[in-house]
């Protein structure tokens, strides 16, 4: 998983064991109540999510992360963002010739009852949008593409 914290990308790969998730040494139990496990000891974790953002208030810090979805990813020629899952289109933030900024929220799409932001990658140029909102698309399906801007 990918999360932006304090302007900072950062990615965690989280292992699955039932309702637990286990990252190096710490252990997140997600049961009807949240408990972090830190070297042994468990701690009660408390989690808001507001819009797009999640908070996280454990050990007498309040933590702020926003989850950035699967889907900003490039096709072979790096250049076009796909969709994640089979879904519909709810938003498109860009035109083309627009210019934006790698983590910019290009669409958003419905998925499983979720909604998921499809971010630029890289800092570039908007060259074709292919969807429009109330479309139905297949996961992988070409969204957008992007001109890299180096």
């Amino acid at each position: 998983m990918e999360f932006k914290s304090g302007g900072n990308l950062v990615e965690i790969d989280l292992q699955r064991e039932g309702s637990t998730f286990v990252y190096d040494e710490l252990i997140l139990h997600a049961n009807e109540e949240l408990w972090l496990e830190v070297n042994g000891k468990k701690h009660k974790a408390t989690v808001t999510k507001i819009a797009d953002v999640w908070w996280v208030h454990v050990l007498g810090h309040t933590l702020q992360y926003e989850v950035i979805e699967p889907g900003a990813t490039g096709l072979d020629d790096d250049k076009g963002l796909t969709a994640p899952m089979p879904g519909k289109i709810l938003e498109v933030h860009v035109k083309v010739g627009q210019s934006v900024s790698a983590g910019d929220t290009l669409v958003i799409m419905e998925a499983m009852k979720m909604e998921h932001k499809i971010t630029a990658g890289s800092d570039g140029v908007i060259e074709s949008i292919f969807f429009n909102p109330g479309d139905q698309v297949e996961q992988g399906t070409e969204l957008l593409s992007l001109l890299e801007v180096q």
